[in-house]
């Protein structure tokens, strides 16, 4: 991937020795002309969500076919100039070296996966851990690999903090950039962090939870939404046509 080299070591690069009230905020485009308004607001990166893609073309989440998501992800890349890291769900049962010439053939230089399976299960953490190293073979450094911890989603965790730090710890020795234990409370950052030492720790920003510098001084490294930009746009929009359709 020596073409996605530079604005994968860009991205790297955004993550590290941050003030820790100052998290990477990276915004969630679902098409090209989000990515392009959040680029032009001044954000220095992108990231994708797949449940926000799915949503712009008509799916649930989880359901985008493998080709769909990746043309999304390929016609958001082209419209903007910043880095974009790509939610890419479980792989889409690709073999690694597979899935990272699909994010090359992208131009995407960050990629988004995720350990949960089926409707609520887990996938076994070494096996998992092993296809991440697997990616970071075949991509070598020109991919910003993130890589999401679901204990907090999946019923019949007992200890969804502690698993997901040894979740995160087999992640990074198998070249992991970042990992990400998604709906952590945010009472668990802390937690979290201590245990990780310096990995970055991404942290999913919610309408009503805490600002974007107290989940940075709890220990976030980044911020990103998921859908929920999509669906705060949605709302917007709703207004907007209800005032249309008044007149």
């Amino acid at each position: 991937m020596s073409t996605g080299e530079p604005r994968a070591e860009v991205l790297r690069a955004l993550h590290r020795d941050r003030p820790a009230d100052r998290p990477l905020v990276l915004p969630g485009p679902w098409d090209a002309a989000s990515a392009r308004t959040f680029e032009e607001a001044g954000f220095p990166a992108l990231a994708t969500p797949s449940a926000g893609i799915a949503a712009s073309l008509g799916y649930e989440d989880g359901a985008t076919p493998a080709e769909e998501m990746f043309a999304a992800v390929a016609r958001i890349v082209r419209a903007v100039s910043v880095p974009v890291t790509a939610d890419l769900e479980g792989g889409y049962g690709l073999s690694a070296a597979e899935l990272v010439e699909r994010v090359r053939e992208t131009g995407a230089v960050g990629v988004n996966l995720e350990d949960g399976e089926g409707a609520g299960g887990l996938k076994d953490p070494g096996a998992h851990a092993e296809w991440l190293a697997e990616v970071r073979a075949a991509a070598g450094p020109g991919l910003f690999v993130n890589a999401r911890v679901d204990t907090y989603l999946r019923e019949g965790v007992a200890d969804p903090a502690g698993d997901a730090i040894a979740r995160a710890r087999l992640y990074a020795e198998a070249g992991a950039d970042c990992v990400y234990p998604i709906m952590a409370p945010a009472a668990d950052l802390p937690g979290l962090r201590a245990a990780l030492g310096d990995l970055p720790v991404n942290a999913l920003s919610l309408p009503d939870g805490p600002s974007f510098a107290e989940l940075g001084r709890l220990g976030a490294t980044r911020v990103t939404f998921g859908p929920g930009l999509l669906f705060r746009s949605l709302r917007g929009l709703a207004d907007l046509a209800a005032a249309v359709r008044a007149q």
